[in-house]
């Protein structure tokens, strides 16, 4: 980890192209990595600006990848996505079109898919309790109620 004043504006700029043209990142990322380069506010601030002229740091691209990603390999829902996002304060309208980008029918498809998986785990519980561990877990993963009651209906008993 850097100093205070131990690396250049001049040199930080390359180096944080670099950690964000290797993956998407959101603006506290980088906003963070600067701030642990030494840096000063003002030259983050000018720096962040930079990037945003230079598409190398992009909210709305970023929030949508987010998304999809943690929809897709971590199996996410609505909820969790959301509310992660805001942890990385990226913007209210930004968090909504990432939501938006996620498509319906490969949202709806998933929550069945996580039911079924689930329910078959639990095949030597009581139907109660497999409905209750199921509906915890999938709560969890930030699927909504009401789409996990339905799925959950679809479950021979």
């Amino acid at each position: 980890m850097y100093t205070k004043g131990n690396i250049s504006k001049e040199k930080a700029i390359p180096k944080i192209r670099h950690y964000c043209a290797y993956q998407e990142r959101s603006h506290e990322e980088v906003k963070t990595k600067l701030y642990g380069m030494g840096l000063y506010k003002s030259d983050v601030e000018t720096i962040l600006a930079q990037l945003i002229e230079e598409d190398y740091l992009n909210e709305s691209r970023y929030a949508e990848q987010f998304a999809g990603g943690h929809f897709r390999t971590k199996k996410w829902g609505r909820k969790k996505i959301r509310y992660e996002l805001s942890l990385k304060r990226v913007s209210t309208y930004n968090i909504n079109r990432a939501i938006k980008s996620i498509d319906e029918d490969a949202y709806q498809a998933m929550v069945l898919q996580l039911v079924t998986a689930r329910w078959q785990q639990l095949e030597k519980e009581t139907p109660l309790v497999r409905k209750m561990k199921t509906t915890s877990y999938l709560l969890q993963k930030g699927f909504e109620p009401e789409l996990i009651q339905a799925a959950i209906q679809q479950m021979p008993v």
